[in-house]
Order: C-alpha cells, then sequence, then structure tokens
C-alpha cells in the first residue's frame, strides 16, 4: 500500500515560499521543484490556500506566497490542512467476527491509533516551518562547500 505525500509535498512547496521572500512562485516552478505535475501542486496550492497558509494572485507576475510568516506556521497547520481524516486506518473490510481476534481488535486498534495521532500531533506542533526553511538553507550552504 503506498504511503500518501499530500504532508512531503505540501511542506516542500511552502519551503520554497518560505525561502523566496515573499515573491510569489509560480505552480509550475513548485511542480519541477518537487518533480511532480502542476496539477497536483495546484490541487495542494488550494487546500493550503482554505487553511489561510498562502494567498495566490493572478497575472503576469502571478503565483503563490505565505499568507503568514514562517515563523508563524506549524507543519501541525501543514497536517490539518492536507491530511483529511485520521493518519491510520482500520481494515478496509470489517474482520471476521467469529474470529476471537477478528470480532476484537478494532476497538483495541482505535485506541492504539487515538494514541499515536496524538504523538504525531504533539510533535509536528513544535515545529515551525522557519525551522525547516532554516534547516534547507544550512544544508544548501554545506552543499556548496
Amino acid at each position: 500500500m503506498p504511503a500518501n505525500s499530500r504532508f512531503a509535498v505540501a511542506v516542500h512547496v511552502l519551503t520554497l515560499m518560505g525561502c523566496s521572500e515573499g515573491e510569489p512562485i509560480k505552480s509550475d516552478d513548485m511542480a519541477c521543484s518537487v518533480n511532480t505535475n502542476p496539477v497536483v501542486i495546484r490541487r495542494i496550492l488550494c487546500t493550503l490556500s482554505k487553511a489561510n497558509l498562502v494567498a495566490s494572485q493572478t497575472g503576469a507576475c502571478g503565483g503563490s506566497r505565505l499568507a503568514r510568516t514562517p515563523a508563524k506556521i506549524t507543519l501541525l497547520d501543514v497536517y490539518r490542512a492536507v491530511e483529511a481524516g485520521e493518519a491510520f486506518a482500520l481494515h478496509r473490510q470489517p474482520p471476521d467476527p467469529r474470529c476471537r481476534v477478528g470480532a476484537n481488535i478494532a476497538p483495541v486498534l482505535e485506541s492504539v491509533l487515538g494514541r499515536v495521532e496524538t504523538a504525531i500531533e504533539q510533535a509536528l506542533a513544535k515545529i515551525t516551518l522557519e525551522e525547516i526553511v532554516q534547516t534547507v538553507r544550512r544544508h544548501s550552504r554545506a552543499a556548496r562547500r
């Protein structure tokens, strides 16, 4: 089962904007950086816009930019904007209710997954986009040496 990459792509494009010093970035340029189709980027930008994380403008000088400073955006903000629902899902098909494990696994897993979701959100709430931007800049400077 493939993992969902919306969160990673959203952080990527927000980091591009955070590094752009307020200049709008076109979705085609973001798509090149992410190595994906511009339509994928536009869908994510729409979601990020609804969450008030980005602002977009049309026209020759159009593009998208951050709606807030990178220090005011947490990865939890991004996660909540692009990840609909919970981080994990239970079985696609209901387990066999005649099996003692199948009959009882759902409530057990719901409890475990609830704790995992809480831990993820607590960790993401402590990381700002500013930290990501600064770390990317440090890595970029180190790579040039």
